[in-house]
């Protein structure tokens, strides 16, 4: 059995740890309501650029143009967000797992020909050790997300697309639904399907900290969770005119679309890595309190044995 004071520097130890993953888990809590806000700035440029791609898709149903052609892929790009540092659970793991499956499916293509723009510290580095060359440092986005450098970058990205360079264009990110779920996602970014790009589920939680699955439930339940109402939209007329024609709309709308697409993404991912931290500390927090209950009661075990123990050597001493 450990000795008092091996029992109490371990609960000092502890208790200082403690301290730390409870105030990393402060500081997460504060940036993840940050982020959230950065999401919900966005939701109404988001809200209207689709009311008006929406509208136009169900007065025209030919509606294609140079970014949704389908195309034999021979080479490809990969957008990927991660965070810049650690504690944050398997966010960075699940991630980069998810890249490295989509390397493998692509390997046919030869190493050249896959091209990675990692948003992020972590997954840089992986990409570098898999002897891939990082198509750019965007290691400062993954802290501050920034809306123009998002566009330089879907710009450089839609360029290519449009000059046959690359064919197909991946993001890989984790969709920031709430704070107990981040769901990780793969995307097609071009080609373009409009119809379910404006379609897919954009429900997200940007109220509440709760982590709890109970929680959650009851959120749910009493209607507490704010959830994005989709509205349906119809046609403005049976058949209204487009000026200057219906290629140059699109063209000037597709980009817009790409270029909200990537700086969604990273948004999202940002949140869902303070979400992630956030869980993170807690259940270290939580695991801390749980040890100390049990050095607490071994050192009062531990106590109780020595003065036992004592009180047996006097009783034994005035007895001889």
């Amino acid at each position: 059995m450990a000795s008092l004071k091996e029992i109490k520097n371990r609960i000092a130890s502890v208790n200082s740890t403690r301290k730390i993953t409870s105030a990393m888990k402060m500081v997460a809590s504060s940036k993840l309501h940050h982020a959230q806000m950065m999401i919900e700035d966005m939701l109404p440029y988001e809200s209207m650029l689709e009311h008006i791609l929406k509208t136009f898709l169900a007065s025209e149903v030919d509606a294609r143009n140079v970014y949704s052609i389908e195309r034999p892929v021979h080479r490809v790009a990969l957008v990927v967000y991660s965070s810049n540092s650690s504690l944050c659970g398997g966010f960075n793991a699940n991630v980069i797992k998810m890249m490295l499956q989509a390397i493998d499916e692509y390997k046919d293509l030869g190493q050249e020909n896959i091209l990675i723009y990692p948003i992020g510290r972590k997954v840089a580095e992986k990409v570098v050790k898999a002897g891939f060359t990082p198509q750019g440092d965007f290691t400062a986005l993954a802290d501050k997300p920034n809306a123009e450098e998002c566009i330089t970058l879907a710009r450089r990205l839609e360029k290519d697309f449009r000059d046959g360079v690359i064919d197909r264009v991946e993001l890989f990110y984790h969709h920031f639904k709430s704070a107990g779920s981040q769901i990780l996602t793969r995307k097609t970014l071009l080609p373009i399907d409009l119809t379910a790009a404006l379609n897919e589920d954009k429900e997200r939680d940007l109220k509440s900290n709760v982590v709890t699955a109970k929680a959650q439930e009851y959120l749910r339940k009493y209607g507490q969770q704010r959830q994005r109402e989709q509205e349906e939209v119809k046609p403005l007329a049976d058949n209204f005119i487009v000026e200057p024609d219906m290629e140059t709309v699109l063209g000037t709308l597709i980009p817009k679309l790409t270029h909200l697409m990537i700086y969604t993404a990273l948004l999202d991912s940002n949140a869902s890595e303070h979400a992630a931290r956030m869980v993170a500390m807690q259940t270290a927090t939580d695991n801390a309190d749980e040890l100390l209950r049990d050095l607490n009661l071994q050192f009062n075990k531990s106590r109780q044995q020595a003065i036992t123990n004592e009180l047996l050597d006097i009783v034994g001493g005035s007895a001889n």
